[in-house]
Formats: C-alpha cells, structure tokens, sequence
C-alpha cells in the first residue's frame, strides 16, 4: 500500500474538474459520508454496496459497485491523506491499481471546484482507461450534483 501521493507526469494521470453551485463543506460531505457517497458514486445507472467504510487515514474503504446491466464490481481502497473540506486522497489495492486525489476549493460566489485525479503508476496503466474514464468521471459528477440538490 503506498503512503504517499504518487507524483506523475501528464501521460500517467487522468485529471476531471467541475464547478459545482454549492459550498466546499457540503461538497466534502458528499464524499466522506457514505450515506451521501453511496447514491452518486459510480457512472450513470450503477449502484452500491458499501461494506466497509473507516473515513480516517489508514481506513478502508470496501464497496461493491453493481452495474446497470450486469456485473458487480469489487472495489477496496486505502485513504492515504485526508485534509478536512479540502482534499481526500485513497490507493486503490484492487485492481486496476491507481491513486485518486479529490480536491475541493472555494471560487467566487462560494461555488466549490472540485479537482479529481486518477494518478497512475505508468502511462500504460492510464492509456488502458482513459477511453472509458474521462466520460464516465462526468457522468459521476452528474450524480453527485442530483445528491447535492438534495442534501
């Protein structure tokens, strides 16, 4: 497991950002309560099951993802850096191996921009999942405005 914020290049990383209508603190919620994480976690049409979820550096986050068609997908992570309303960080120790490092950041009018990285070990790791990724990280933001709405 690493410890530490992987460093990269451009051609190992995946980086997604949206400004979001709503206050960095309810955003930050959004993702470090799994009663709120669990509804908009994940791209269009997929669901949760969370079953381990220990919101602290060192803590594992242990979940199933179930797609809309079929397949369920295991996840399990470690939070490696957590700076309260301003950044959590996890290691992702299933595969496919990655870093995540969200970041929330106040701009005018108290809207939040939130930064998500996906930082890989190595370019091939990444070219492996951009196809797919960069579209589905939009869709999951589409989510996690539907639970802000609501929040």
């Amino acid at each position: 497991m690493a410890t530490e914020i992987l460093v990269t290049s451009p051609d190992s990383e995946i980086i997604s950002s949206r400004i979001l209508q709503y206050d960095k603190n309810l955003v930050f919620r959004a993702w470090s309560e799994p009663e709120h994480l669990k509804n908009w976690w994940g791209p269009a049409g997929f669901t949760n099951t969370f079953h381990e979820f220990d919101f602290q550096v060192g803590g594992k986050w242990v979940f199933t993802m179930h797609g809309p068609d079929k397949g369920n997908y295991e996840n399990a992570c470690t939070f490696i850096k957590i700076e309260p309303n301003a950044l959590i960080a996890w290691d992702r120790i299933s595969k496919p191996l990655f870093q995540v490092v969200a970041t929330f950041e106040t701009i005018d009018n108290g809207f939040t921009l939130l930064t998500f990285k996906m930082l890989f070990y190595s370019a091939e790791d990444c070219d492996k999942l951009k196809p797919f990724v960069v579209g589905k990280n939009e869709e999951n933001f589409d989510k996690l405005e539907i639970v802000l709405a609501n929040m």
